[in-house]
């Protein structure tokens, strides 16, 4: 059997270096004619790092980033509402790890080179369309730049190429991105460790201006000043979707965040501390009722494209990817296309409604909710219990396939 994987991303390389374990040839064939570090930060759950430790990569991957102590809850007048211990501080046997994106790509790429070869990984091949019979894919194949390029074979073919999914797209023409006015920004700052310096926070709520921020690189100028990344959030109704192909500006949303200084924190001057600012819509799509079609499936984002909340996306990706490859060396080619399917579209359909509708931060939410969108007086506890804050957090845990159950260390 070869499979081409279309597309080089985290999903398309974990598959590539699932299906290498299992003795199944591939090949990748992925859009850009370069492959650098781009990107901001990501963070990888104790459910993504078991995939990593599976690939043999923790320890790389450990270090490159920095391990989370603890994830902390504030509302937008910087009061605390919720704290909770992370990856092996709650006890997983794996932790929870910040790095850069491109870092984390990067890790993935060179272990695809040395492990299936050079000769394995096609730059500058973009997929435009797939064709098929009982014996094989054909793959309709361009540049970058939109020049036509000799057609490839395979015998299964796996579209790994993301949220605008020209694969998705042959299956599922009319169908659009769903767009709820949510827009972000991005950025990475030089700054001097927050809290704990191993704390990633989430501050304000949806509605009125939300905040992301983790550090994601330690130690970044020798001074010991880190690498931190954010992410701001706003909900609009009726606003235009951001474009991910411009770059963002300060003046386009900090008017949101301009009176957020607190004796730990001044938020304004973190977000003009950025070198660089990337704007981005918050998209997903509606799942789907099937993902394979005869010899030809999704995975990753192409598959069930959620929203960037709870650090899941790039979970649930390398999750397909082990269990896609488990299920071709089980046997059958489009068989085990089915299989992997029966596994994994009705999980991750669950956590894209759930990312919608109750994704981690809704804590935040509920505490504005509780203190009618203003500050409270004395504490959180005076309007909702931790322990009731507690399973809020579970439960999203539970759905995202990353709770800890006794005994398991997060198996």
């Amino acid at each position: 059997m070869r499979v081409a994987i279309l597309g080089g991303g985290i999903g398309g390389l974990a598959l590539a270096l699932s299906l290498h374990r299992h003795g199944i040839a591939c090949d990748v064939y992925e859009a850009v004619p370069e492959v650098r570090e781009i990107g901001v930060g990501i963070t990888l759950l104790p459910h993504a790092m078991r995939e990593i430790t599976a690939l043999g990569l923790q320890a790389q991957i450990e270090a490159e980033g920095i391990e989370n102590l603890e994830s902390v809850f504030f509302n937008r007048w910087g009061q605390f509402i919720y704290r909770e211990p992370r990856g092996r501080h709650a006890g997983y046997e794996l932790p929870e790890i910040g790095l850069p994106r491109g870092k984390l790509h990067r890790v993935l790429y060179q272990a695809v080179l040395d492990r299936l070869g050079a000769a394995a990984v096609h730059l500058d091949r973009r997929c435009v369309g797939v064709d098929q019979d009982e014996h094989g894919v054909t793959l309709r194949l361009q540049t970058s730049a939109g020049a036509p390029v000799t057609a490839e074979q395979a015998e299964i073919a796996v579209a790994c190429d993301g949220v605008n999914s020209a694969v998705r797209r042959q299956f599922y023409p009319d169908e659009q991105l769903a767009f709820a006015g949510i827009n972000t920004w991005r950025g990475v700052t030089v700054h001097p460790p927050i809290l704990t310096g191993r704390s990633y926070l989430r501050i304000g709520s949806i509605g009125t201006g939300k905040m992301v921020i983790y550090p994601i690189v330690d130690n970044v100028d020798g001074q010991g000043r880190q690498l931190v990344n954010w992410v701001a959030e706003i909900q609009r109704p009726g606003s235009q979707m951001n474009d991910w192909n411009r770059a963002g500006a300060p003046d386009d949303f900090i008017d949101l965040f301009a009176d957020w200084r607190y004796d730990w924190l001044d938020v304004p001057a973190l977000i003009r501390g950025a070198a660089q600012i990337f704007e981005y819509p918050m998209v997903d799509r509606d799942p789907v009722p099937r993902w394979t079609f005869g010899r030809v499936t999704l995975l990753g984002d192409a598959a069930h494209p959620m929203y960037p909340r709870g650090s899941n996306g790039s979970a649930q990706a390398l999750i397909d990817a082990r269990v896609l490859a488990t299920e071709l060396a089980a046997g059958g080619g489009p068989a085990g296309l089915a299989r992997y399917e029966a596994q994994r579209l009705a999980p991750t359909a669950r956590i894209v409604e759930t990312n919608r509708s109750v994704p981690p931060d809704f804590i935040n939410i509920r505490a504005d909710e509780l203190s009618g969108g203003k500050p409270f007086p004395g504490t959180i506890d005076d309007l909702i219990s931790q322990e009731e804050l507690r399973r809020i957090s579970d439960e999203y845990k539970r759905i995202a396939g990353f709770a800890l159950e006794p005994g398991t260390g997060g198996k």
